[in-house]
């Protein structure tokens, strides 16, 4: 399992021009490991996480995910493989305020249309891998900042996705919640085998992770292994 960028170019329209918002960008992540891609707000982290979702067609280059290359994809096709392939924790959480911790990740098993049964056992036990095993039929309102991101972390990880997206994970934290989310997504990662992209702009918290690469006017500068 791994995820691999190839030469992805992208540009957005922008008056009588195009924008180029990555620019022959390349990015290999392989099982198990993960990789934060830091850079300042408007430097491409964004399209580079949106690319990597399949959310956004480049306009040259590749994009394969888990072996399988995405470009010749239908729309259905894609969608089916973020449901099943690719894990996202976004920067809010946006938990359903009326579901407990346990239904916000029972619920994605449901859309994959997996057994009730299995998806309850499942949901319990990824409460328990982050911590929250305790707190599975509170609702948001009775969680704090920290233990809501955990829930995210849980629900992006429901249906064993091989690719995990995960998307400045740390903002609305503060720094020791957040070099304990950073922990908890570098663990998850191992353990479970993940190919993990963390953008961020923020350089604090890199203690623990495999590789860091630096994005700046849509170019990648080469992953630095942090770990051997």
């Amino acid at each position: 399992m791994s995820l691999e960028l190839t030469d992805v170019t992208l540009t957005y329209p922008d008056g009588d021009t195009r924008l180029t918002a990555l620019d022959a960008v390349s990015l290999t992540v392989p099982a198990g490991r993960l990789t934060v891609v830091i850079g300042p707000s408007g430097s491409g982290k964004s399209s580079l996480l949106a690319v990597a979702a399949t959310l956004i067609r480049p306009d040259r280059g590749r994009v394969v995910i888990d072996g399988t290359d995405t470009g010749g994809l239908s729309r259905a096709e894609l969608t089916a493989l973020r449901r099943t392939t690719i894990g996202t924790v976004f920067q809010q959480p946006n938990l359903l305020p009326s579901l407990t911790a346990a239904e916000q990740l029972q619920v994605m098993a449901h859309l994959d249309g997996r057994p009730p049964r299995k998806a309850r056992a499942r949901a319990r036990e990824l409460l328990a891998a982050v911590g929250l095993e305790a707190q599975a039929e509170r609702r948001p309102h009775q969680l704090s900042g920290g233990q809501r991101q955990r829930v995210n972390i849980a629900r992006a990880l429901m249906n064993e996705p091989a690719v995990l997206l995960v998307d400045e994970p740390t903002s609305a934290l503060d720094h020791e919640r957040g070099a304990a989310v950073l922990d908890l997504l570098a663990g998850l990662t191992r353990e479970r085998g993940t190919a993990t992209v963390l953008v961020t702009h923020d350089r604090a918290h890199l203690e623990g992770v495999d590789a860091v690469a630096e994005v700046r006017d849509g170019r990648l500068r080469p992953g630095v292994e942090v770990r051997g």
